[in-house]
This record gives structure tokens, C-alpha cells and sequence, in this order.
């Protein structure tokens, strides 16, 4: 195993995605937007994935520039404003660094302290103004612990470990609380779902899915936790179910139209993203949206590039700064 630090590289333009043809997400008002970025990847051939923006009020995705160093299978996560990458794995070795993106300057800060251990294959979410990293593999084991970050300290801390160790988990934050979503423990994929309580620095067992998956899509929507595509025992997935607290229980809902594991989910400006994805085959550049009303997936655009392994956020911002960052060198 290895820990690397980041190294600051010049960003590098690229061409712009055409528009699509599906008509905006969200009105030009007054309200905010929610920008989301993709970020990172890392194929087999060794082909790096960067970062880009999808802008609702235009319906487009458009490639930033690059990342601070190849990486893939790191959690990412937004705080503050900042976007920030834990862990991942360059092909060879694992990393415990944690690069900051700042969407305003499109540049890479490297001023994050390291997470306590080498690891990839987490799952990194934001609670209380902490963001929490949950789970992974360093390499020879699947992982169980977890720790928190306070960005006043700029320190890791360990809290109390999950029940079951976990890998290409999904992670959820609904009413206060964080779900551990499947994942695998290192034999086999996982049907349990656990609840983390911050007050109390303690997890319990809740109800689990239907379908056992690990790689998969999670994010909360409308008071649900969503949990979607993934890989079971035999393949990809495209099946999806959602979590009721109220009803304490998982329930099916329409399929994709794609099978995805490693796919990101997202919720944004009023709809459930999947973005990217394997579908057993080729890493897809696709995107689908979830319509509640209609319990139905529909085509939603296309990313520019593929982020095998990379990770989705959303940054809310005003609608006076709807415009994407400009290209600038990496500090």
C-alpha cells in the first residue's frame, strides 16, 4: 500500500457538450440553482476522467478541466462550498489525501488533512457541517470504521465503526441521520442497511432491501431513500426500490432503462439523477430522471466523458452566478 499527495497540475480546456434537446430543469428565477459536478475516474487503460459541470438552466455538461491526480473509487462530497475527494485508488495504490475543489476558482487546493488510513471504496456524505467517510477497502481488508471531519479543526476523528465492514456502499443522509446502504464484505453483496445516530455515536440495524447490491447509486429524495442499480452475486443492475422512515420498509419502484453499478445518483434541482455508470459491458455516459408522478425513467442528456469510479455533487449557487468557472491553474 502506498499514501501519495497531490501534486498541482495546469487545466487544460476542453470542447463544450452540445445542448440538449430536453428543455431546462429549472426556470430562469430568482431561486437558486443547484450546479452538480462529476468528478474523476480512472478506466483500465488507464484514460483519466476530470471534472464537469452540468448546468440546469441550460441543460448542459460541460468538462472543466482536469483532476489533481488520477483517481478513482474515492468518496466525494460537498461542504462549504468545497468539494472534496477522500481516499481512492490510483490503479496501483490506495490514498488516505483528500484534494478540495473549489468551484468558484476551478482550482485544486491541497490544504485537507489525510484521513487516518489509505483506503478506496467509500462512501463520504455531509451531516451537522461534518462530512463523514464510511466504510471502504484498503487493500487487504473490507472496512468498518468511520471517520469524521471538522473543516474549523481540519481534522479526522474516529467515531463509532458500522456493524457489518462494507465496500461500495451507499451512503444517505435522511431526518438527521446516515444510512449505510449495502455494499459488500469483501465475500459477497449486502442486503443490510444500518443507521448511524450522531448523538449517541452509534449505529443500528434497520430494514433491509430487497436486493442485495453493492456499487450502487443512493441518494435521498423527497423524504425517501433511493437505492438503485448496483451489481448482485451474478450482474449489473437496473432494478431501483426506495425506503420509506415512516413505513420502515423498502419497496420497489420502475427499473432504469440501463443496467449501472458504480452509477452516481444524484438529487438536484427537483429531480433523482443516475449518472454514469457500467452496464456490464462499457462505461456509459448516459443520464436518467426519475419522475415520482409517474414512476417512470426517462433520457436526460449525456456526460462528455465517462468518470468510471468517480463520484457526483451537487453546490447550490445563485442565479446571478449561473455561469460555469473559468479555466484557471490549479494552486
Amino acid at each position: 500500500m502506498g499514501i501519495y499527495e497531490e501534486r498541482g497540475e495546469l487545466v487544460k480546456p476542453k470542447r463544450k457538450l452540445f445542448s440538449q434537446r430536453t428543455p431546462p430543469a429549472t426556470s430562469k428565477s430568482e431561486h437558486q440553482v443547484e450546479l452538480l459536478y462529476a468528478i474523476g475516474g480512472l478506466s483500465h487503460g488507464s484514460n483519466v476522467s476530470g471534472v464537469e459541470c452540468y448546468n440546469p438552466l441550460d441543460h448542459e455538461w460541460k468538462v472543466l478541466g482536469s483532476i489533481s491526480r488520477h483517481r478513482s473509487s474515492g468518496g466525494v462530497a460537498s461542504l462549504n462550498g468545497s468539494i472534496y475527494v477522500v481516499g481512492g485508488y490510483d490503479g496501483v495504490v490506495c490514498f488516505s489525501s483528500v484534494p478540495r475543489y473549489e468551484p468558484e476558482t476551478n482550482s485544486w487546493k491541497r490544504d485537507v488533512a489525510p484521513i487516518s488510513e489509505a483506503k478506496r471504496d467509500v462512501a463520504v456524505a455531509e451531516l451537522g457541517g461534518y462530512l463523514y467517510c464510511v466504510g471502504g477497502y484498503d487493500g487487504l481488508l473490507c472496512l468498518s470504521t468511520v471517520e469524521r471531519y471538522d473543516p474549523e479543526l481540519n481534522r479526522w476523528c474516529r467515531v463509532a465503526s458500522m456493524n457489518r465492514r462494507r465496500r461500495g456502499l451507499g451512503l444517505a443522509v435522511l431526518d438527521g441521520y446516515l444510512y449505510a446502504v449495502g455494499g459488500s464484505d469483501g465475500c459477497s453483496p449486502l442486503y443490510s442497511v444500518e443507521r448511524y445516530n450522531p448523538a449517541e455515536d452509534r449505529w443500528t440495524p434497520c430494514s433491509p432491501m430487497r436486493t442485495c447490491r453493492e456499487y450502487l447509486g443512493c441518494a435521498t429524495f423527497q423524504g425517501k431513500i433511493y437505492a438503485v442499480g448496483g451489481r448482485d452475486d451474478l450482474t449489473e443492475l437496473r432494478s431501483v426500490e426506495r425506503f420509506d422512515p415512516v413505513a420502515n420498509e423498502w419497496s420497489a419502484v420502475m427499473p432504469m432503462k440501463s443496467k449501472r453499478s458504480k452509477v452516481s445518483l444524484a438529487a438536484a434541482n427537483g429531480y433523482l439523477l443516475a449518472i454514469g455508470g457500467y452496464d456490464g459491458t462499457v462505461h456509459v455516459t448516459t443520464v436518467e430522471a426519475f419522475d415520482v408522478e409517474m414512476n417512470k425513467w426517462r433520457r436526460f442528456g449525456n456526460t462528455q466523458t465517462c468518470h468510471p469510479g468517480g463520484g457526483v455533487t451537487a453546490i447550490n449557487t445563485a442565479p446571478c452566478d449561473r455561469e460555469t468557472p473559468q479555466v484557471v491553474r490549479s494552486r
